[in-house]
């Protein structure tokens, strides 16, 4: 089998209203600390742009980076359904636990819907220390930002 060639690359996701997500998620990436990247298509130009995108650079150069374009026109009336087939949650890493509760604070400032605000999660499935809080975008995504402390052998 070959070794894994590093992180995830990128994430494309549609939404249905890009004058709502847009802005939501300029609020969540912009508290992790993602830059917003500007493009020459004209989807991502003008006072009302239908796409955007985020992104950051890992020690190494390896780039993530993630970017919300509008629905198409069939599909906008249908709600995200995390229980259907399709993404249940994305979760984003934070670098400490005062990360996790400064993009609490952005999203939660700017009328963000919160599922659970910043609190340690236990048990097997989560190992020591596991801090996250979890949030939907306009569309209902679930979203968690977690810190996981390094973890001795």
């Amino acid at each position: 089998m070959p070794p894994i060639q590093g992180p995830i690359a990128h994430i494309d996701m549609c939404c249905r209203d890009p004058d709502r997500s847009l802005p939501f998620y300029d609020v969540f990436f912009g508290a992790l600390g993602y830059t917003r990247h500007h493009h020459q298509d004209p989807g991502f130009a003008g006072e009302r742009p239908t796409r955007a995108a985020w992104g950051h650079t890992y020690p190494g150069g390896a780039r993530f980076g993630f970017e919300v374009r509008r629905a198409r026109r069939s599909g906008r009336h249908r709600p995200h359904d995390r229980w259907t087939p399709g993404v249940h949650h994305m979760a984003f890493h934070a670098e400490s636990r005062a990360g996790v509760e400064a993009v609490y604070r952005a999203l939660r400032d700017a009328g963000a819907t919160i599922l659970d605000p910043p609190r340690e999660y236990g048990g097997p499935a989560y190992g020591g220390g596991y801090y996250a809080a979890f949030f939907a975008d306009p569309d209902g995504v679930k979203l968690e930002v977690l810190h996981l402390p390094p973890q001795n052998p």
